[in-house]
């Protein structure tokens, strides 16, 4: 039987020494689940927190090795501190996992996380060039929260300022197809990447390393290191924000993006109908959990008017997200129509701000960017990235 390209990269892995050089990383448990996906292989080690700069020639030689191996062109390592099943994760050595463990049976299981008061946060380096990241997350999918993240990108454009966008929905990426980039990105030094262009965008996604219809079957670990390369390894230059497109909910990327970067805001995209705000009201309070400004909330779909008789509908229902942006005393951004046009030039790779910048949908795309930036240089800072822990 044939050897899976799997086994064939723990096989290599094996001449790997693990922190201590007492044995190999794959003896010692310290190796992740493989995945492999288009001549790509992705993996973490598990290292101790206090030692990961340190260990930095570990990974080196990890991707060195399975670089090797006929038919992977890349390898994507990580180091971790989460905690792994073998010998080395029992040492004494091992750092704790930055989030603490379960509450005690006694404590409420729905206990939520909170940032911790108990020492000051640790200040998290920025991106290189970059003066402010703003967030675009939904607490449910289906929404357009893409399609809103890229018009609010070339809103912020068309006031003057140099703009990025990083797609970092690793599980569906839209950005490649919104701004019709096809292609792949170029090393400029080392593992560093330049970032591909669309309008006057500099744009990062990992849609344009896999074929679009190729699922991202990933771990958290994963995720963790994909967004962490996109962010520190890409040659983004000299940028006034960076726009983040969030997959939806609040899972592991979320919280990579609060933890690893200075985030100067977030804003929440939701549909006015009561379910939707339940989950857009999850998102809100995760981002306020971590410390990170929230500018406001965006109505996306809030009427829809015939394009034939003029008639307005609510078809899903009208005004929630404004009234639940008082109710949580956050910034109401506006309201987006749900409308042929705007649906059709994403589809197409035209965003309507960009293809049609004097039609209404444009103009409330640019009124929203606007205020958004308004809040940034009014002072809602860059947060030092926080702690999280769990409150007993």
């Amino acid at each position: 039987m044939a050897t899976s390209v799997k086994d064939q990269v723990l096989e290599a892995l094996k001449r790997v020494k693990g922190p201590d050089l007492s044995d190999n990383v794959v003896d010692l448990g310290l190796v992740s689940d493989i995945v492999v996906a288009n001549a790509k292989v992705y993996f973490s080690i598990s290292v101790p927190a206090n030692r990961a700069e340190e260990l930095a020639p570990l990974r080196e030689a990890a991707e060195r090795v399975a670089t090797e191996i006929d038919g992977i062109e890349k390898a994507v390592v990580s180091l971790t501190a989460e905690k792994a099943s073998g010998q080395f994760a029992a040492a004494p050595q091992q750092a704790a996992s930055p989030v603490a463990a379960p509450p005690p049976a006694a404590a409420s299981p729905a206990t939520p996380p909170r940032v911790s008061t108990g020492e000051a946060p640790e200040q998290k380096p920025g991106v290189p060039g970059v003066k402010a990241i703003i967030a675009v997350a939904s607490g449910k999918g289906g929404v357009g929260k893409s399609t809103t993240a890229a018009n609010l990108a070339l809103g912020l454009q068309s006031i003057g300022l140099n703009v990025g966008v990083l797609d970092a929905d690793i599980y569906g990426p839209s950005m490649p197809r919104i701004f019709a980039i096809t292609g792949r990105p170029q090393a400029v030094a080392g593992r560093v990447l330049k970032p591909m262009e669309g309008f006057g965008l500099k744009v990062m996604s990992m849609g344009f390393m896999v074929e679009e219809d190729t699922p991202m079957i990933w771990r958290g670990p994963m995720v963790i290191s994909a967004l962490t390369q996109m962010l520190r390894e890409v040659e983004w230059g000299e940028l006034d924000v960076l726009i983040v497109d969030m997959p939806p909910g609040t899972g592991d990327a979320q919280l990579t993006m609060a933890q690893q970067v200075p985030l100067a805001g977030a804003v929440i995209v939701s549909t006015p109908q009561d379910l939707a705000l339940i989950d857009a009201r999850k998102g809100l309070n995760m981002f306020r959990r971590v410390d990170v400004p929230v500018l406001g909330i965006i109505e996306n779909m809030s009427y829809f008017v015939c394009p034939s008789c003029g008639e307005r509908s609510d078809i899903f229902g009208h005004g929630g997200a404004k009234a639940e942006a008082e109710r949580l005393g956050t910034p109401f951004l506006g309201e987006v129509p749900l409308t042929m046009a705007i649906r059709e030039t994403s589809d197409a790779g035209q965003p309507i701000v960009a293809s049609d910048p004097k039609s209404v949908h444009a103009g409330i795309y640019r009124d929203i960017a606007r205020k958004v930036w308004d809040q940034i240089e009014g002072g809602a800072a860059p947060r030092a990235a926080p702690k999280i822990v769990i409150e007993s």
